[in-house]
C-alpha cells in the first residue's frame, strides 16, 4: 500500500488514530511535528508517548527525540531525515503512516519541495536585529511573493528570531535557485481529522491543564537549568515561549496560562488554514469526524486508505 498521511490540528486525536490504524495494518508511524524532534521536550510538545502502546505491543514511531534542545532543526533536515526513514521502511516491506500537525513538513514531503542547506547570513542577521516582528513578517511576505514560495506561514514565524531565519532562507533561495536539491514527492493517501471548533477549544483547554499538572513548568525549568538559554527555548514558541517567560519572571502564572491558552487556540486555527491551503494547492484530503467512536474512526480511515490505494496505484519505489 502507498503511504497514509493523518493530519489534524492540535488536540484533535490524530496520534491515537494513527496508532490504531498502524496496529491494524502492521504499519509504522513517522512523526511530522517540528518540535517533537527534540529530546527532553516531552510535556510541552505533547509527545504523549504512552499513546503508542496498544494491546498488541508498541507501535514504532520515527523522527521523535532526534535532536538536542537548543538546536535549530529545520525543514531541510526533516525532508532528508524523512526520506532516509521512508527508504528504510520500504526496504523492510513496512508501510509508513505520516502523522502530525506541522503542515509545512507534511506538504514538503508530499510535494517534494526543492530545498537547499541554507548557511547563516551574518550581515543580513545584523541588519534585521532589533526590527519588530510585524516589520519582519511584512518583509518575509514580499520575499515569498517574489520566490513563489508557500513556506513559512505565521505558524512558523511567531518570534522575531524565527522570522529572521525564514527571511534568511527565502533570501538564499531567491539568490541561489539552482542550488536547491530535488527530492521526490511521496505518493500518499491523506486523511484529516475534522473536529468542531467548540470541541477543539475544550480539548485544548483540558490538555493545557493536564500538561501544567503533569509538570510542564518543571520541564522548562530543568531545560533552563541544563544550560539552555531562555531565548533559545522561547524560539520554539507556544508552551516554551510562555512558560519560559513565567519561569524567568517576565509573566505572572495567571497571565502565562491565559496567554498560552489563547495562543494555542490561535495556533490550531492557523493549522486548519494551512490544511485548507493544501487542498487548494492540489492535495486532496479525506476528512473524518473526530467525534466518531475510536474503532469506527479507525475503520473509516482503513476503508479510505484501501479504496484510494486500489484506485491509484503507487509510483515506483524511490
Amino acid at each position: 500500500m502507498k503511504m497514509l498521511t493523518i493530519l489534524g490540528p492540535t488536540a484533535s486525536g490524530k496520534t491515537s488514530l494513527a496508532v490504531a490504524v498502524a496496529a491494524r495494518a502492521g504499519a509504522e508511524i513517522v512523526s511530522a511535528d517540528s518540535r517533537q524532534v527534540y529530546r527532553r521536550m516531552d510535556i510541552g510538545t505533547g509527545k504523549d508517548l504512552g499513546d503508542y502502546q496498544t494491546g498488541g505491543g508498541r507501535v514504532p514511531c520515527h523522527l521523535i527525540d532526534i535532536a538536542e534542545p537548543g538546536a535549530k532543526y529545520n525543514l531541510f533536515q526533516y525532508q532528508h531525515d524523512f526520506l532516509k526513514v521512508y527508504r528504510e521502511l520500504q526496504a523492510r516491506g513496512v508501510t509508513p503512516i505520516l502523522c502530525g500537525g506541522t503542515g509545512l513538513y507534511i506538504e514538503a514531503v508530499l510535494r517534494g519541495y526543492r530545498l537547499a542547506a541554507v548557511p547563516e547570513n551574518k550581515p543580513l542577521r545584523a541588519a534585521l536585529a532589533g526590527k519588530p516582528l510585524g516589520e519582519l513578517t511584512a518583509m518575509l511576505a514580499r520575499l515569498k511573493a517574489a520566490n513563489g514560495s508557500v513556506m513559512h506561514n505565521t505558524t512558523d514565524v511567531d518570534t522575531a528570531q524565527r522570522a529572521i531565519r525564514a527571511i534568511e532562507i527565502e533570501t538564499f533561495n531567491g539568490e541561489h535557485p539552482a542550488e536547491a536539491a530535488a527530492l521526490p514527492p511521496i505518493p500518499s493517501v491523506v486523511v484529516g481529522v475534522s473536529i468542531g471548533r467548540d470541541e477543539r477549544r475544550r480539548n485544548i483547554s483540558q490538555r493545557l491543564r493536564q500538561r501544567l499538572d503533569s509538570g510542564m513548568v518543571d520541564e522548562v525549568g530543568a531545560l533552563l537549568g541544563s544550560g539552555i538559554a531562555a531565548e533559545d527555548l522561547m524560539y520554539y514558541g507556544l508552551e516554551y515561549r510562555y512558560v519560559t517567560e513565567y519561569v524567568i519572571g517576565r509573566r505572572s502564572y495567571g497571565d502565562m496560562v491565559a496567554s498560552l491558552e489563547t495562543a494555542i487556540h490561535q495556533f490550531a486555527k492557523r493549522q486548519m488554514t494551512w490544511f485548507r491551503g493544501m487542498e487548494r494547492r492540489g492535495i486532496p484530503i479525506h476528512w473524518v469526524d473526530a467525534s466518531l467512536p475510536a474503532e469506527e474512526k479507525a475503520g473509516e480511515v482503513m476503508r479510505i486508505w484501501e479504496e484510494s490505494d486500489r484506485a491509484q496505484p503507487p509510483r515506483a519505489s524511490i
